[in-house]
């Protein structure tokens, strides 16, 4: 008598290797990517091959791997050395200096302004969007630099430091910023009362000697938010006799010796969690006034439009990271018989995600174009008013996309080994740095009131497409009512200004089938407010358009 059922279903069936996900790997980011790829080709093909050095990394395991441990093995703060001396030192991971190197030897910071060639600032757009891919948190000093660079270029005082920040390299070594072959730069504006209104910072700054422009200052005080403290200097604002100034501070004075800066401790944020962000104060921190007395807030907003134009084009990067993701799981996995990316159920999800990737990435690459064309007055008036609206709208919809994304890939996605937690949590932090969302709502009204001339190119470039989609055309009609109503600029108005002009976008330089889906869904009635309800549209061609390659 046998004790042992002995029948097929008795035993465990092998499992079904063919439906086991490989991670995606060795595809590249940049040539597979109809939307990043398209814009190089149109605007900057000089960059081609830039762009694709840079994309064949985005998913080599190597620089994954990198990523991960950065994530994982977070900076501390070392305020003592060894003997007791104040050193302020932040100690990073390995992995944190290796993504440092790449980003910044790949000239992601700075190649807007360092190309003679035009389309300057499209071609750096697509570097920005191609490393947000891989990490969000080195993404914050490339961006600060990228902004920070005009300014620096602007006065002659600070030369050295604006040819130290251009520099494609990464210099770790904390000395004085003459004996390094390459600089970062830091923000650091917000104090405790919060970081909206600049004005009413409490920081002060005295002169040594004489007072303005490229004279030194002692600082006392602090900031709230002060990220990347082991930057070689900071941009910061403080109270000087004549109103709010801006200030370059070196971390190090040309002795060598740290600058009057105290690190009380390193924020422990939610995401971007390998970037150290801080709270430090200012003791008699030896400062270059940068620009007039009382003009500091001037000062700082004239690279806002570069910061603002970066988290907006981040965001879109990020979004591209997490569909790539989505879309991969999906083709690879099946179930009864066809890959998910097929089922019924999941190919409007999908479709519905690529499509709020292409009308994201369109419309950061488009305020990017408008800023390779500032000798062009509509080009300025487009810049002034998209970048807000696109700010405010692709860091809005990021977080919604991360999720989906988790959800469409299922239990796996909600491990710590794969990159989508990272995806998640980095994904809400561009809505808020350099601006909440109604602080950008605030500035499209400001635009609006100072310059409501600058409506004008913005709808030059959708009624084209308007007068092709009656849909599209009734939202230009609602655009240019609410307008002619001040009080009236709210999220709703920017809103229909950031879905108007992604729209346009799509249908100049989508397939028909991706622009018509976006126009239909979301500028009509028929849209659900979550994803996946998109109905009589062409799923798998909207799909195939977000594949890489």
């Amino acid at each position: 008598m046998t004790l042992v059922d002995e029948t097929p279903f008795s035993r465990p069936r092998p499992i079904p290797d063919d439906n086991l996900v490989p991670d995606l790997h060795g595809v590249d980011a940049f040539a597979g990517d109809a939307i990043a790829s398209g814009v190089v080709e149109r605007y900057a093909p000089w960059a081609r091959e830039r762009a694709s050095a840079l994309g064949s990394r985005v998913w080599d395991p190597e620089v994954l791997e990198t990523a991960r441990k950065a994530q994982r093995h977070t900076p501390e703060l070392r305020p003592l050395d060894r003997l007791g001396r104040e050193v302020f030192d932040v100690d990073f991971h390995p992995s944190y200096h290796d993504l440092m190197s790449l980003a910044f030897g790949s000239g992601v910071h700075s190649l807007a302004w360092t190309a003679d060639e035009p389309g300057a600032h499209s071609a750096r757009a697509v570097l920005s969007y191609l490393w947000n891919q891989v990490d969000g948190s080195t993404a914050c000093p490339t961006g600060m630099a990228y902004a920070s660079i005009p300014i620096l270029r602007g006065r002659p005082e600070l030369a050295p430091w604006a040819e130290k920040v251009v520099v494609e390299g990464y210099d770790p070594a904390d000395v004085p910023v003459t004996a390094k072959s390459a600089a970062t730069i830091g923000y650091f504006m917000t104090e405790k009362h919060g970081g909206s209104d600049l004005r009413a910072n409490v920081t002060v700054a005295r002169p040594v000697g004489r007072r303005g422009t490229g004279e030194t200052y002692l600082v006392n005080g602090h900031k709230w938010f002060a990220s990347v403290p082991m930057a070689d200097c900071y941009l910061t604002v403080a109270q000087t006799e004549g109103g709010v100034s801006c200030l370059l501070i070196p971390r190090r004075r040309a002795d060598g010796s740290l600058n009057g800066i105290r690190v009380n401790r390193l924020k422990d944020k939610l995401g971007n969690r390998a970037n150290a962000s801080s709270e430090i104060e200012y003791h008699d921190a030896e400062a270059l006034l940068v620009g007039e007395e009382g003009k500091g807030v001037r000062t700082i907003l004239s690279s806002a439009e570069y910061t603002r134009l970066d988290f907006a084009i981040g965001s879109a990067g990020l979004m591209r990271a997490a569909l790539s993701q989505a879309l991969h799981v999906n083709d690879h996995r099946t179930a009864f018989g066809v890959p998910l990316s097929q089922l019924p159920i999941q190919a409007p999800v999908l479709a519905d995600l690529a499509l709020e990737w292409a009308g994201a990435a369109h419309l950061g690459f488009r305020v990017a174009r408008a800023e390779d064309h500032q000798d062009d007055v509509s080009e300025q008036l487009v810049s002034r008013l998209l970048t807000p609206v696109a700010k405010f709208w692709n860091c809005r919809r990021v977080s919604g996309v991360t999720e989906e994304v988790i959800q469409s890939i299922g239990g796996n996605a909600y491990i710590e080994e794969h990159p989508l937690p990272r995806y998640y949590r980095e994904a809400p932090l561009n809505a808020i740095w350099e601006g909440t969302s109604n602080m950008m709502v605030m500035d499209v009204g400001r635009v609006l009131a100072r310059e409501p001339k600058a409506l004008e190119p913005v709808l030059d470039d959708i009624r084209p497409a308007a007068a092709e989609h009656p849909l599209l055309a009734g939202a230009l009609a609602d655009i240019e009512e609410l307008v002619n109503e001040p009080e009236d600029t709210t999220r709703y108005l920017v809103t229909r200004l950031a879905l108007a002009a992604q729209a346009a976008l799509l249908v100049e330089h989508a397939p028909t089938a991706v622009a018509d889906a976006f126009v239909t869904s979301r500028l009509g009635t028929g849209w659900g407010p979550g994803y996946g309800t998109l109905r009589g549209v062409d799923f798998e061609a909207i799909i195939d358009h977000a594949r890489l390659g």
